[in-house]
């Protein structure tokens, strides 16, 4: 099938002043796509080579007209007011929201293409039309999907997961015992109630986009990093923290944070708050509350570098297999036949 692709962000590295999460895996899901034998073609702005200079090598292809496709593929965008809601000759402005209402009037209400829309962020209103079409199918990236959505999850590359060496991880030095790699966007009151009150007592550095930090005087923010430095960041960390709004902790949708940190070895301690917890971390670093975390902390501060220390970051990346590529493509590729089915139907 010829696949059309809208996502607002990146498939390389990027630039550093973007809140673009999906630079951990949007490349491993379409990479993983395209290896099923379809054509993808992408439909926003090549914001890879007009904002970070890179072509990527040239081995993608971006129109920004309305070509013929046979499925429409939308990672959700929503409003953020005097950001895309403006006109489009104000500074400031960008145009995926204008861009991605193109694409749902021309291709899912007008020509009835089939239309996958993945509601990475759980921002797609109750009462929206798309959730009423039958040639939409609404994915979300939760352990939970809310009604008629289907679980689709963040993905890590197999090859990735399968060539993570734990007794290596675990034997690298780690000088930060703790860190977070993020943006505020929502997390205030988790982040109040469990991270700020372990920070204060171990060096720690908090990397991502903070505006309203007044409330935390004791927490070391250092804005956003470019994304290359991710990794090592995570490499030098003893643990990282995994915070989510109520929205996404409800449904047991956890970001690309978790692989982004254990593939690192850095151990992602867990609020009992976030649904399904128990799925997707080891039970010993789920934390009941911030001196609960503090007590992890610092079990995990007297085994660092010990067989018992890699043996917890094995069982860290096996708790990961639920987010691999392979598994979301078994997804994919039911969706993407049911709609080559029901186009063949159609005609």
């Amino acid at each position: 099938m010829r696949v059309g692709y809208s996502f607002w962000g990146f498939l390389g590295a990027g630039i550093t002043d973007t809140p673009d999460g999906g630079r951990s895996h949007r490349r491993t899901l379409v990479d993983g796509i395209a290896g099923l034998g379809h054509t993808l073609v992408f439909l926003q702005a090549n914001r890879d080579l007009l904002e970070a200079d890179d072509d990527l090598g040239g081995q993608y292809v971006f129109d920004r007209g309305l070509p013929n496709i046979d499925l429409l593929f939308v990672e959700w965008r929503w409003p953020i007011p005097g950001r895309n809601t403006t006109p489009c000759d104000k500074p400031g402005h960008t145009c995926d929201l204008h861009r991605q209402a193109e694409l749902l009037y021309h291709y899912t209400r007008d020509r009835r293409t089939p239309t996958i829309v993945w509601d990475k962020d759980l921002q797609l209103p109750v009462d929206h039309w798309l959730r009423k079409v039958p040639h939409v199918t609404l994915c979300e990236a939760a352990l939970h999907p809310g009604p008629g959505a289907v679980r689709l999850l963040f993905p890590v590359d197999d090859h990735a997961l399968d060539a993570a060496d734990p007794v290596a991880l675990a034997s690298l030095p780690r000088d930060l015992p703790l860190v977070y790699v993020g943006n505020q966007y929502d997390r205030d009151e988790p982040f109040d109630r469990y991270f700020a009150p372990v920070a204060a007592t171990v060096l720690h550095q908090v990397a991502g986009k903070w505006t309203a930090t007044d409330r935390w005087p004791q927490v070391n923010f250092t804005d956003r990093i470019p994304f290359p430095e991710v990794e090592p960041l995570h490499q030098r960390a003893l643990a990282t923290m995994l915070l989510a709004p109520d929205r996404l902790a409800a449904r047991g949708q956890f970001t690309q944070r978790i692989f982004e940190a254990v593939l690192a070895g850095c151990a992602p301690i867990a609020p009992a708050y976030l649904r399904a917890v128990d799925h997707v971390v080891p039970r010993e670093l789920i934390a009941q509350d911030a001196e609960h975390a503090r007590e992890i902390l610092r079990h995990l501060s007297k085994i660092a570098g010990s067989p018992r220390h890699a043996d917890l970051i094995s069982r860290c990346l096996h708790h990961l297999t639920l987010f691999r590529l392979s598994n979301q493509l078994i997804v994919l590729s039911g969706l993407l036949d049911d709609a080559r089915t029901a186009q063949a139907t159609r005609c």
